[in-house]
């Protein structure tokens, strides 16, 4: 087992398994977590698991208590925050671009297929920020609140807890285009998922893992009305339950919801994998996953594996949360999370700079 499958088995709290997985001595734990410290020192020179600990050492207790709290208060919010992330980190990095609102001369990437009207949890940053920035002014970057909450969310429903370096700064620039073109869709076919995420340098099977994150949340009757009149390889019962909430005709029950884990929506678990053995995926792309051999036996796998499936699961997060971070110089702390900080001297209208550009600021 690699370095970080170790250090992975370390920090599962909060989860289902916990109880069923040993730990290292303290001396063996000291060796990983020194050869660990190595490898995300190799990933990113400026990225940190204590990058806080001294400039802002409240930030990680107040982004578990507002999002337990957030979660506690609609369970939802979980998968939502899990899935602001994973759209962050696809279009362009994890930079916090999918937080900047549109201004008269600015485009973000809120209004995005993918995005409009789907995602959730804005408001929950929103809060964590605010009250990070009345302890520790000018210090946390969204960009790494972002990829805190994920994790938070994920623990309030029993799942696991990754690694998560800190230090990431906030983009100054958003790409609605790369938003519309880079996000997965859930009407692609196991080719076309794969070189989506062959795109961002995830393998298939990290594909498939990364999918598991269906394990919690819901979709729109939109993104599966086709699936539950039209397909074959879904479960007849399973469908015709569903058309009772989502009509046949466009326009009727558009964004009536179902939760993509019909057996356990509100915990993070593998029944997701489950579900697809037994062709209970709702999305088309879900019961894709197991239209191959190769992926079919990982799906297999994962559904009477769940420390398999957490510990690796934890391994893609924490590859997706190194994607393309800005650092140093790069980007800026932004005040508000939800739009540029102005230069000096400027008041409100500020010039933008083009779409995708990465300057530093």
């Amino acid at each position: 087992m690699d370095v970080i499958s170790m250090q992975v088995l370390k920090h599962l709290t909060h989860s289902k398994i916990a109880t069923k997985m040993s730990t290292s001595s303290s001396s063996s734990y000291n060796v990983f977590l020194a050869v660990l410290l190595v490898v995300i020192t190799l990933a990113n020179a400026q990225l940190s698991t204590n990058f806080y600990d001294y400039t802002c050492p409240q930030f990680i207790y107040i982004s578990n208590t507002i999002v337990r709290s957030a979660v506690a208060q609609d369970h939802r919010m979980g998968a939502s925050l899990l899935r602001l992330h994973f759209h962050d980190c696809f279009v362009q990095g994890c930079d916090a671009s999918i937080l900047l609102d549109d201004t008269a001369n600015f485009k973000g990437e809120k209004t995005a297929l993918p995005n409009l009207n789907s995602l959730r949890g804005f408001e929950v940053i929103d809060q964590i920020k605010a009250q990070v920035e009345s302890v520790c002014p000018g210090v946390v970057s969204c960009a790494d609140i972002v990829a805190r909450a994920a994790i938070d969310g994920v623990a309030a429903l029993y799942g696991p807890a990754w690694l998560l370096p800190f230090g990431r700064r906030d983009s100054i620039t958003a790409n609605i285009t790369a938003a519309n073109n880079d996000l997965p869709s859930p009407f692609l076919n196991l080719t076309g998922l794969i070189t989506a995420f062959a795109k961002k340098g995830f393998t298939a099977r990290e594909m498939v893992t990364l999918s598991g994150a269906h394990t919690i949340g819901s979709a729109r009757c939109t993104l599966f009305r086709n699936r539950i009149y039209n397909e074959q390889n879904i479960d007849s019962l399973f469908a015709y339950n569903l058309q009772f909430n989502c009509p046949r005709v466009a326009g009727n029950g558009d964004n009536n919801l179902a939760s993509l884990d019909v057996r356990s929506s509100e915990y993070f678990d593998n029944d997701y994998y489950q579900n697809l053995i037994g062709q209970y995926g709702l999305l088309h792309s879900d019961q894709e996953l197991t239209s191959s051999v190769t992926t079919k036996l990982q799906v297999a796998a994962y559904s009477t594996n769940s420390e398999l499936f957490f510990i690796e699961f934890c391994q893609a997060m924490y590859k997706m949360s190194m994607m393309s971070p800005l650092t140093g110089s790069q980007g800026q702390i932004r005040k508000n999370c939800r739009r540029i900080n102005p230069t000096v001297g400027q008041g409100s209208g500020l010039e933008m700079p083009s779409e995708g550009s990465r300057a530093s600021y």
